[in-house]
């Protein structure tokens, strides 16, 4: 239900109470005199610097200086109006002040008029809980954006607008997730810098828009660079994300197709589970946002849960987008001697996750399957649950590949085989810290680094599968157990690499 229709709903239904939880005052405001004039319902607004305005409707000054008095007012007047209380909820301290406004309120019950107090926040004194309704006003829809644009360009003498159609949707889904205030701030910056609004400054937009998401604390937009090219390894991982290449599109959705919830990345550290989230971003061209679980905590009573709250909110209104929730098994670690917080935030995730359902694909990596809570991977919260494991001999030649060409060496100067023999039990960070080791030799010696320098570097380290085999052998177990699905294509035995490379050479 759209929020106009909702406010509607609740009015003509005699709710004496409505917290409407918002940063966007202004535009909240705008709402409700459409949704009043609209039914022919007056409504005033009353602060502590400016008393009683009317918004819709007309009829005598009222004045209230203070909440007590304004309370007062509202419950003696004649007027059956919607009475919308600014920074009430500065308020919620005072005994005496909440006390009178659940008696007005309940007296309110007899009669048409209703108060409406708007708060960034939706925590609520608990003595008003069984008075009150609590409503999240709707971030901007990209029609609502579009209108700022079109505003904004009028009312900007000189600007000159050169953006294509394709342009234009594009630049407005780019400001999706920012205030109305926000993105009429990025859109007159874009203009500003050169005078000009066309198809380059959807950059522009992304970019502000990331410093501005960075502010909501627990999220961080990530600009996706990374591609399957600069993974190596996870064949079957690979697969599944390109069979859902095209999920979010509408013409998924005309065929029926749900949008896909998401995925668990288990396994050995250094395997590449970050660098996955952060390639599956780049391969559908989809927003990443990190959501730092750490960053929900606040100290205030309530404030965490309000920040989680605020932060999936945030990455609903951003939608399609891929959520990654790095090292899960730390950051949603509850119980203990928090009051109980930590439960109620974990809580408050697993039940988006397990809801949603805007088109937000949730990627949870983890390292320490024993301190994953069952709940958080029954099914129905995500797709399909992928283990990582040691890379295979022909995985650990591809990880070198990657490794030489992103620092633009060529892997066929290299000895690629003799490597991925030497690296058995080795990770793709570790592999990849064996490469740089080798530069560092050839750069102090003044020449190029060799084959023989990375296996030197391969021969000092101790690989995890060593230095940690215990808890790797755990991890694997759980693998053969059958919990999870391989990410990677099964280890070829010699004969059968052989056949491979023989049917290469007969049919490239």
């Amino acid at each position: 239900m759209k929020f106009e229709d909702e406010l509607d709903v609740y009015l003509r239904a005699r709710f004496t109470l409505i917290l409407l939880v918002t940063t966007e005052e202004e535009r909240a405001l705008q709402t409700i005199k459409e949704v009043c004039e609209h039914t022919q319902r007056p409504s005033l607004t009353w602060d502590i610097a400016d008393n009683f305005q009317w918004l819709s409707g007309s009829g005598p000054a009222l004045i209230g200086r203070d909440p007590i008095t304004a309370l007062e007012l509202i419950d003696k007047t004649d007027n059956n109006a919607l009475y919308i209380l600014k920074d009430f909820h500065e308020v919620w301290t005072n005994p005496q002040i909440k006390r009178k406004l659940r008696s007005v309120v309940q007296r309110l019950k007899f009669s048409k008029k209703s108060v409406l107090i708007t708060s960034p926040s939706s925590k609520f004194p608990d003595e008003l809980k069984d008075e009150a309704v609590v409503v999240e006003f709707p971030s901007p829809t990209t029609v609502e954006l579009d209108e700022v644009l079109r505003r904004l360009t009028q009312q900007t003498p000189g600007v000159k607008v050169d953006l294509t159609a394709l342009g234009r949707e594009k630049l407005v889904q780019a400001a999706l997730g920012l205030t109305s205030s926000q993105a009429q701030r990025v859109f007159a910056k874009a203009i500003v810098r050169d005078g000009q609004l066309n198809d380059l400054d959807i950059d522009l937009v992304t970019e502000e828009k990331k410093q501005i998401i960075r502010e909501s604390e627990a999220l961080e937009f990530y600009a996706v660079k990374e591609t399957p090219d600069d993974v190596g390894g996870l064949g079957v991982l690979k697969e599944w994300l390109r069979l859902r290449e095209r999920a979010f599109t509408q013409e998924a959705r005309q065929y029926g197709l749900p949008a896909p919830k998401g995925i668990a990345l288990i396994g050995i550290p250094g395997t590449g589970k970050s660098l996955t989230a952060k390639m599956i971003g780049g391969l559908w061209r989809l927003p990443l946002l990190r959501l730092d679980v750490g960053a929900l905590f606040g100290s205030l009573v309530g404030e965490s849960e309000e920040r989680t709250r605020r932060a999936l909110k945030l990455a609903e209104t951003v939608a399609p987008c891929v959520v990654w929730i790095d090292e899960v098994e730390k950051a949603l670690a509850h119980g203990g001697s928090d009051s109980g917080t930590s439960t109620r935030v974990f809580g408050t995730i697993l039940t988006w996750m397990q809801e949603k359902t805007a088109p937000c694909f949730v990627v949870a990596t983890a390292n320490d399957i024993t301190s994953l809570p069952p709940e958080l991977l029954r099914k129905g919260r995500f797709d399909e649950i992928f283990f990582l494991d040691l890379p295979t001999y022909g995985e650990r030649q591809e990880i070198f590949s990657v490794h030489l060409r992103k620092r633009q060496r060529l892997p066929q100067d290299y000895d690629l085989r003799s490597m991925a023999s030497k690296s058995e039990g080795y990770v793709g960070a570790e592999i990849e810290q064996a490469i740089i080791d080798a530069m560092y030799v050839g750069f102090n010696a003044n020449r190029e680094f060799t084959t023989a320098d990375i296996v030197s570097a391969l021969d000092k380290q101790v690989p995890l599968s060593v230095s940690q085999r215990e808890t790797i052998e755990t991890l694997r177990n759980w693998l053969r157990e059958g919990r999870a699905q391989s990410a990677s294509f099964s280890e070829l035995t010699e004969a059968e690499q052989q056949f491979v490379q023989l049917q290469i050479r007969t049919h490239p």
